[in-house]
Order: structure tokens, then C-alpha cells, then sequence
């Protein structure tokens, strides 16, 4: 493999990782000169009693400024706004992010508020809007997927004017992430599923597109072997201490990963299958992973075939001919999600069709699939894909997503 020319790679984050690590907070925001933080969380991390073991491990250490659990699962603009007001009214000088995605985008974009003493966040929509280094923040993730404690990126909904809004700086970076094996513990068993396999396509496609570097390559190829090895495990044994960590760490190895190498079009149609029917993320990145290898795999199927070692382990590697890995790599991920669909009793999905709402009604009907290719041909990530897509493939794979069939190479346009 030939190197790039060039490269950059950053991951500003202290990692602090293990069974009972949250009782580090109250030291590691002493050593920023923080001592009394808002705690953001939501109501599902609440219910699941996770606050009271959160707020259990600090103990007496600290002043706990505020707790606010009304993050909803998709964050707002709005919500973002009244914690900031919150956050100054309470005297407060840090932050404590406890939760998923929304959660540390909410901290996230809460902190651009507070340390710019603004009032309108949308001044630092975009890259490069924010200038000096904000409140500390320390990041505990409840769900082993998005990655989000390592990521310069927030996503703030504006549920209003229906649009979402980017915001990219390092200075977003989270100053800490406490990865601690409890905080995952109540996960379901299709959740678990589901989370992790959103890291795992995080951390391939990082290593597949086309801004890969070697250094979250490396990164890369832990979070795969530590999710290979561990997830199915973990769904059927919840309780499994050492398997959440390996999870754990596996999301937040993927997220130093994508966030220097970016992603590819599982993200790009994923995104959109999201925005036109509400599917949750790590379910559209679970279905469409293996579509994205095999449209990319005359491109970079060298990469593919690479990371059969991690998904399948040594012998399997050395077994399968050279010309037969990237293959053999996909038919691995496939039957990852078939035994994840067994384990969890049919909720992890196959295919696009599988997918069911509350209701019980398809969230994704045959006749969004046009709508859903429309929109994907705008996402941003479709750059950094090794082959160009337009309408007809976006068609071809979604189509195929949806049926739950492997894609014809034959149809496959080859620039």
C-alpha cells in the first residue's frame, strides 16, 4: 500500500477507560480549575438508572451545578438555547455530556454558547467559526456507537425550519472521554446490536475511503477486531463487563478513526434513508455496510480484502485466496447481522424492508426509495466514496438494500 503524500490527524481527547473510571471526573475537571458542572443527560439515560450511578461515583468530590435530562432524541436548537440559559443562571463552569449522540451534540453546541457568552448559536454554523478553546467538558457515552466523545463535529437540529446544522472545530473536541463499562450495561440486546455495528461502519469505512491515512487505519483495524470479536458475545451475554468495555472502546477507536478520514456512501444513503423515514442511524448503517464494500470493491478491494484479518480472524485470513478476501470479507458482515438478527429475535434488521416502526408498519416503504436517492446526492460524505454514484445507482443499491439481495457487479458503472 502506498502512502499518501499528505495527511493530517488529530485527537486532542484524554481517553480514560475502564470498569469504574467515572469516579475520575471530579480530579480530571479539578485539573482544568472546574469544580462545578451541568450534568446534560436525557430521560432514557435516567430511567435506566445510569444518573444515579453517575452522580453516585461523584459523590461528595463536587458541586453538581445543574442536571438536566430534557435532551430529546434528536437534538434541538431550542433545548440547546434553554440549557445555555441554565447553565449561566446556575453559576456553572463546566460540563458533564452523559448519554448517545444527542446528548454531546446538545453539550456541544450548549458549550459554544456559554463560553462565547453569545446568544445565537447559529453565528458558528460551518467550519472554522470558532476561534479559542471553550468550557471543559467531559464526555460519558451510554451507547457504544456514535463515537461522538471523540469527534469534532456537532449536529444541531433546527426542528422549526426542518434543517439540521453542522458545526466542525477542534475546539469542539471534548477535553475528556470516561469510557466506563457500566454506562453501557442496560443496553437491549438489539440496541447493542445495532450501536455497534454503526462503529464498526464507522471504522471500515474510514479505512476504505478515500481520505484513509495511516494512522486511523490503525485505529480503524482495532475498533473492527474489538467489535468482530465481541459483539455477538455481548448480545447474548449482557452482562459481560470485559465485552461492553471492548465495545466501548471499539466505538470511541472508530470515532478518532472517521473523524480523520472521514466516510463514504453507506454513510451518504444511510443519512438520507434517516431524514426521509426517521430510521435510526446505526439500523441504515448496519443494512447498507455491505452494499457500500461490494459497489466500491473493483475500486478498493484491496482495503476490503485487508480487513478480513480483523473481521474474521487469522486462520480464516490465511485460508482464503487473495483474489477471494474482499468477498469473503463482505459474506462475513453479512452473517454478522444474520446472527445478530437470530440473537435478538428478528429486531436487528436484514434489509430495508425488515425494518418496522413502533406501529408496526415498514418505516421505509418501496415508494421512498426515489425520494431517498434524491436526497442522498446531496450529503456531503459522497465525496470521499472511491466510485461516483448518481440517481441510477443510488436506485440500484437502494433497491437492493431494500429486497435484501447482494448487489449484480454487472450492473455496477466503472469510471
Amino acid at each position: 500500500m502506498l502512502l499518501p503524500s499528505y495527511y493530517e490527524y488529530c485527537c486532542r481527547v484524554k481517553t480514560v477507560a475502564g470498569h469504574e473510571v467515572l469516579e475520575r471526573i471530579p480530579e480530571l475537571l479539578s485539573s482544568m480549575h472546574a469544580g462545578k458542572p451541568m450534568i446534560i443527560t436525557d430521560k432514557g439515560v435516567v430511567a435506566a438508572g445510569l444518573m444515579d450511578i453517575v452522580t453516585g461515583a461523584l459523590a461528595d468530590k463536587l458541586v453538581i451545578g445543574s442536571i438536566e435530562d430534557d435532551v430529546p432524541p434528536d437534538s434541538d436548537l431550542r433545548v440547546v438555547n434553554e440549557l445555555a440559559r441554565k447553565y449561566k443562571a446556575k453559576g456553572c463552569d463546566s460540563i458533564i455530556a452523559v448519554g448517545g449522540g444527542s446528548v454531546l451534540d446538545t453539550a456541544k453546541g450548549v458549550n459554544i454558547i456559554v463560553s462565547e457568552n453569545a446568544d445565537d448559536l447559529m453565528k458558528f454554523t460551518g467550519a472554522g467559526a470558532l476561534k479559542r478553546k471553550l468550557k471543559p467538558l467531559v464526555a460519558v457515552p451510554t451507547t457504544a456507537g456514535t463515537g461522538s466523545e471523540v469527534t469534532l463535529v456537532a449536529v444541531i437540529a433546527d426542528h422549526e425550519k426542518n434543517r439540521k446544522m453542522l458545526f466542525t472545530s477542534y475546539f469542539l473536541l471534548p477535553d475528556v472521554a470516561v469510557i466506563d463499562s457500566r454506562m453501557t450495561m442496560t443496553l437491549p440486546d438489539f440496541l447493542t446490536a445495532m450501536t455497534a455495528m454503526d462503529a464498526l461502519t464507522h471504522a471500515v469505512e474510514a479505512y476504505t475511503c478515500l481520505s484513509k491515512n495511516p494512522v486511523s487505519d490503525a485505529c480503524a483495524l482495532e475498533a473492527i477486531t474489538l467489535i468482530s470479536r465481541n459483539v455477538l458475545n455481548v448480545v447474548k451475554n449482557p452482562t459481560d463487563k470485559d465485552g461492553r468495555l471492548a465495545l466501548a472502546t471499539a466505538a470511541t477507536l472508530a470515532g478518532m478513526a472517521f473523524s480523520n478520514s472521514m466516510v463514504a456512501m453507506v454513510h451518504t444513503i444511510g443519512h438520507s434513508v434517516g431524514a426521509v423515514c426517521h430510521v435510526p442511524h446505526g439500523t441504515c448503517m448496519s443494512i447498507l455496510l455491505p452494499y457500500g464494500l461490494e459497489y466500491n470493491m473493483h475500486k478498493n478491494g484491496e482495503y476490503t480484502a485487508e480487513l478480513l484479518y480483523a473481521v474474521a480472524g487469522e486462520k480464516v485470513f490465511a485460508s482464503t485466496p487473495k483474489e477471494q478476501r474482499a468477498a469473503k470479507t463482505v459474506e462475513y458482515i453479512r452473517g454478522m447481522n444474520q446472527a445478530l438478527h437470530d440473537a435478538t429475535g428478528g429486531r436487528h434488521a436484514r434489509c430495508l424492508r425488515e425494518i418496522m416502526g413502533r406501529d408496526g408498519k415498514p418505516m421505509v416503504p418501496a415508494g421512498t426509495l426515489e425520494t431517498i436517492a434524491r436526497v442522498a446526492l446531496g450529503d456531503g460524505s459522497i465525496f470521499y466514496n472511491p466510485e461516483d454514484l448518481d440517481f441510477d445507482d443510488m436506485m440500484m443499491v437502494l433497491t437492493a438494500a431494500w429486497e435484501g439481495v447482494k448487489l449484480d457487479q454487472n450492473m455496477i458503472k466503472k469510471g
